[in-house]
Formats: structure tokens, sequence, C-alpha cells
């Protein structure tokens, strides 16, 4: 399983989104889809980012009863993504019943992957607001546990708790992490951050880089930096 860095194209249109990506024309980053972009735009956005030749991380954290989440689940994977994830809080059961809804009739299925706690999500709010009493760490692990009992490949986690949760789940099973920043750049509303070198060093499989590259003034250039620092 090699590293990889996964762009968030976290852009409100289409317009947007494709004027960043006609930037890169030696490398086919793999990209996110998330929320915004996806409901701005729907399935279409998706099939042509996937025309264009680009691995397809589709982020939209799905989270509801089972049944729900089996047939959506079903619906995603005839968009052909790479990857896709939803909310390990849903419980075993509803993740269960994600990789039946995501599994073709082939046998085969996108990378699924479980949220564990969000990384604009602090102990102290996890614990207040929540009311999870467990500290962050024993709760990513946990959900971890949950996800991997449940059949799923991974998860998203920062990549602070990416080293334990391979030491709870076992080296195979995927770290995603986001809250990646550059050593020399501003976290913005991230709280548990760190660089692309020292994600490398935990453990993490992949990041998911979106201002430190879609904002930088050279989006090529941070690309191949991130990528020379996490890859190498």
């Amino acid at each position: 399983m090699g590293k990889d860095v996964i762009i968030a194209c976290d852009f409100s249109s289409a317009e947007a989104t494709f004027n960043f990506l006609d930037k890169f024309t030696e490398e086919k980053p793999f990209v996110k889809i998330g929320m915004e972009l996806y409901y701005a735009e729907g399935p279409s956005i998706v099939k042509e980012i996937k025309k264009r030749g680009h691995r397809i991380f589709l982020d939209l954290k799905l989270h509801d009863i089972p049944n729900t989440v089996k047939k959506a689940m079903s619906v995603l994977s005839s968009l052909d993504v790479d990857m896709t994830n939803l909310h390990a809080a849903g419980t075993v059961e509803m993740m269960k019943a994600a990789v039946e809804g995501l599994t073709k009739e082939d046998g085969t299925r996108p990378i699924l992957i479980a949220v564990t706690q969000l990384t604009s999500t602090s102990e102290a709010r996890m614990q207040n607001e929540l009311l999870i009493n467990a500290s962050i760490n024993d709760t990513i692990v946990k959900y971890a546990e949950n996800a991997k009992a449940a059949g799923l490949d991974g998860v998203v986690c920062s990549p602070l708790e990416a080293g334990m949760v391979k030491e709870a789940c076992g080296k195979e099973f995927m770290t995603v992490t986001p809250g990646v920043r550059f050593a020399d750049g501003d976290v913005g509303d991230q709280v548990r951050v760190t660089t692309p070198e020292k994600a490398k060093e935990i453990g993490s499989d992949y990041i998911v880089v979106g201002r430190p590259i879609t904002a930088a003034e050279n989006p090529v250039e941070a690309y191949r930096r991130c990528v020379k620092e996490f890859v190498g």
C-alpha cells in the first residue's frame, strides 16, 4: 500500500474546480470531493473528474440508519469512486450495512473508511458538548476497532492518532489523515494538526491537504512539496 497525497478540492463550483485542476499538466493528483462541491454540482462532477483520469475520494460522511446508508452507498458505488466514507459514530451495524451497499455484484468496492472524530473537535468539546467521557484517544481507537470489526478498510483520523490506530488495528488498517499543514503555514480552524513529514513518520497512509495547496500562490509547487515531504 503506497503512501499518497489527496488534495481537498473544497470549491463551490465545477468552474473553480477545473480552473484549479487545469494547472496540473504533468500529474493527476488524487482528489477529494466534499459536501460543498458535491451538493453544488451533483454526481456529474464526480464523473467528469474521473474521466480526466483522477482518483477520487468522495467525502460525504454518511451517518443515518443502516438501511438508508446501505441504499445510499449502493447509489454511490455506481460512480466508480476510489474511496468514500461514513461516520463511525453510526455504529457497527450501520458500517456493516454500508459495506454491503457499496459492494458491487462482482464483489469489488471502493475503499471505505470511517470518520472517528473530526479534526476540528478538541477533547474538551467532545467531553463537554458530546458527553463522551472517555479521552479523545481512547474514543478514536474504539471507533477504529468498531470500523475494523465491521469490515471497513480504515479510518479518517488526525495524524496525531494514526500511530495508535495502527497499534490497535494492525498496520494494514488504513489511516487517512486531514489536518496537515506545512511547518511554516497557518493552521486555520483545525485543532489537531501536523506536517506532511511528521505524518509520514507517524504512519499515515494518505494525507488530505486542502488550503496549503489550493490557496497557495503556486498550487502545483505546493503539491510537489507535499509529495516530496510525505512520500519521499
